[in-house]
């Protein structure tokens, strides 16, 4: 699953490099609006006559990929980087497969390093019930819950959550990086 995942993360940074050169930030309206200039895009990697690349750029996908990285100052991620510093590296590999499986396993790895961040945590499972378990005598029935417990217990930790200050998340956000000019690829 996250190698196939890597994969495309590949396929869209070499799709998508140079993108934030095009993107222009319009500040008319109370709130700016990110536009991307797609004939500059296509006009400075040479693919003005690419039928795909156009129809991917006029998709709504596309707008929704622009306007959700187009903003310069936002939580960073794989994807960025990959865009920003990897471009030569992608396009040195392009030739050579088991360069190119190397870095698609060390993407995998960084993708599911990003899903799970705490590895040793580990989900204990619940054994199947033998057979014929449920005729066992011997097994104590559930005991009954204490409403009046259970109220001042909920009471309690509500009056900790009101004091305690707002859990806030770990992205930090940062200037996305620009990467390398769009004069330095140019696809065939």
């Amino acid at each position: 699953d996250k190698e196939v995942r890597a994969i495309f993360l590949r396929l869209f940074a070499q799709l998508f490099q140079g993108y934030r050169s095009c993107l222009q930030l319009i500040r008319i309206h109370a709130e700016p609006v990110i536009h991307f200039h797609k004939a500059a895009f296509l006009g400075q990697r040479g693919l003005i006559e690419n039928d795909f690349l156009t129809k991917v750029l006029n998709g709504m996908a596309f707008a929704g990929f622009v306007s959700e990285r187009g903003p310069p100052f936002r939580t960073c991620d794989l994807f960025d980087e990959l865009v920003a510093f990897e471009v030569e590296r992608i396009k040195a590999e392009e030739g050579n497969p088991p360069k190119m499986i190397k870095h698609v396993r060390e993407l995998a790895e960084q993708l599911f390093k990003n899903e799970n961040p705490n590895p040793h945590i580990a989900f204990q499972k619940v054994p199947r019930p033998t057979e014929g378990s449920h005729l066992r005598v011997h097994i104590l029935p559930f005991p009954r819950i204490n409403e009046g417990r259970v109220q001042e217990l909920l009471q309690e930790g509500l009056s900790r959550s009101q004091g305690a200050p707002p859990a806030t998340r770990g992205d930090k956000k940062c200037v996305v990086p620009a990467g390398p000019p769009m004069g330095t690829f140019v696809c065939s």
